[in-house]
C-alpha cells in the first residue's frame, strides 16, 4: 500500500473524506495528537485500525464528531453534565464517556456498553468528519505502546505503507491526548488527564473522582472504559526512569548513576545542571503548555536505538501538567526515584512524589 500525503486544502479534505467513507484509514491532525481515523460505524474499517497499530482489541476507541449536536445520534443518554461540558469545552481536548447506541459496533467500543466521544478543535479534521458523514474512530496514529505522534512526519515513520493517507495539519499544539471523563459513574470520574485540567472540570461539575489508572498501574485482566488506561503507553525503546526532587539533587543523582548510552530529558531551565550528560529539553517548567506540546516529540528524538536509558524530569502542579506527568509515568512503567533521598536505581526504597500521593491517596481533584 502507498500512503498518500495530503494537505488541508479543500480538495484534499474531500479526498480524505472519500477514503474514510470507503473504509480506508486516514491519519488526521487534531489539537492533541494525530489520530488514526476510520469510519467508526464500520466494523471492518475499525478492525484495520487495530491491525495497523498492533493495538489490543479490548482497548476502546474514541468517536470524533464535527458538532456537539451529533452527540445524541451515538449516545443513548446525554445528561445535563455532558451538555454543560460540551458547551464549555467543545471543540476541544475533552472526551466524554456515555451510554452507547446500538449502531456503534462493539469493535469500536471494545465490547463495552459505553463510548467515548469528542469534538476536536481542528478545522480541517472537523471538515473531514462533516464531509464523510460518519463519526471517525481515531486512536493516536502511532505504533501501539510507542510515543504518540504530534507531526505528520511522526505518523509517516510509524504508518508508512500501512494506511491510505496522512493529512498534514502541522504540529499539534496541545501535544497530549484528550482528557477523558466518565459521566456514567455516580460521580464524574477522570479516566485520563489531558488538555483540559481536572480543576476546570471540577469547577464546572462540582465534584470529580480520579480513576486508579491516572496515577498507578491497572491489572492486566481489568476491563477498562477508555483508551490509555491499562497497557504500557508512550514508551520509547529505552528504559525511562523518573527522577524527582530539586534540579540540583536530580543532577547529583544522575551524575552518580550515569553510564554510556544514557540520556536526560529535562526542562529547558535545567539544561545547565545536566551539562555533559546528553540532556534534551522538552519545554520550559515555567510554561506547562510547552512541556505537553514538546513531550512526545522529545521522546521520539531519543528513540533512536542509541539511547539505553532516559533519566526524565517530571512537572508538578495542576492543569495540563497532570497529563504530562501521567504520560511520563506511563512511559516509565511508573518507575520513579526520589533524588532527595537517593534511592537505588532499581527503585528499592523509592518514594512517590507528594503530588502523586495526593492524587492517588484521596482519589479526588483536590489532590491535584
Amino acid at each position: 500500500m502507498t500512503t498518500q500525503l495530503l494537505t488541508t486544502s479543500q480538495q484534499d479534505l474531500e479526498k480524505a473524506a472519500r477514503l474514510i467513507r470507503g473504509g480506508g484509514l486516514v491519519a488526521i491532525p487534531t489539537e492533541t495528537v494525530y489520530g488514526l481515523g476510520a469510519n467508526g460505524l464500520d466494523p471492518e474499517a475499525v478492525r484495520r485500525i487495530f491491525l495497523a497499530k498492533g493495538r489490543p482489541s479490548d482497548n476502546p476507541l474514541i468517536l470524533h464528531i464535527h458538532d456537539a449536536a451529533r452527540l445524541p445520534d451515538f449516545c443513548r443518554e446525554v445528561p445535563d453534565a455532558a451538555r454543560l461540558l460540551a458547551e464549555r469545552f467543545w471543540p476541544g481536548p475533552l472526551t466524554m464517556i456515555l451510554p452507547v447506541r446500538d449502531l456503534v459496533p462493539k469493535r469500536t467500543t471494545g465490547g463495552l456498553d459505553t463510548v467515548g466521544v469528542r469534538c476536536p478543535d481542528n478545522d480541517a479534521t472537523r471538515e473531514i468528519i462533516r464531509l464523510a458523514g460518519v463519526p471517525i474512530a481515531a486512536p493516536s496514529a502511532n505504533t501501539s505502546g510507542k510515543p504518540s505522534t504530534t507531526t505528520a512526519a511522526h505518523v509517516l515513520h510509524d504508518m508508512d505503507g500501512k494506511i491510505d493517507a496522512i493529512v498534514d495539519g502541522g504540529p499539534c499544539r496541545v501535544g497530549v491526548e484528550s482528557t477523558i471523563v466518565d459521566l456514567t459513574a455516580p460521580v464524574p470520574r477522570l479516566l485520563r488527564p489531558g488538555g483540559i485540567g481536572p480543576e476546570a472540570l471540577k469547577a464546572l461539575l462540582g465534584e470529580l473522582e480520579y480513576d486508579r489508572a491516572v496515577t498507578g498501574e491497572v491489572a492486566a485482566d481489568a476491563v477498562v472504559r477508555a483508551p490509555g488506561m491499562k497497557y504500557k503507553h508512550y514508551a520509547p525503546a529505552a528504559e525511562v526512569l523518573i527522577v524527582e526532587g530539586s534540579a540540583e539533587a536530580a543532577a547529583r543523582y544522575v551524575r552518580a548513576h550515569f553510564e554510556p548510552g544514557d540520556a536526560v530529558l529535562c526542562f529547558a531551565e535545567e539544561l545547565p545542571c545536566f551539562a555533559g550528560l546528553n540532556p534534551t529539553a522538552y519545554g520550559r517548567e515555567a510554561d506547562p503548555a510547552s512541556l505537553s506540546a514538546g513531550l512526545f516529540a522529545a521522546l521520539r528524538r531519543l528513540d533512536d536505538g542509541q539511547v539505553r536509558r532516559i533519566f526524565a524530569r517530571c512537572p508538578s502542579g495542576g492543569g495540563v501538567s497532570v497529563a504530562t506527568r501521567n504520560r511520563l509515568l506511563k512511559s516509565a512503567g511508573f518507575r520513579t526515584v526520589n533524588a532527595e533521598t537517593k534511592p537505588s536505581p532499581s527503585g528499592e526504597g523509592a518514594e512517590q512524589s507528594e503530588a502523586d500521593e495526593g492524587a492517588s491517596g484521596r482519589g479526588t481533584a483536590d489532590g491535584q
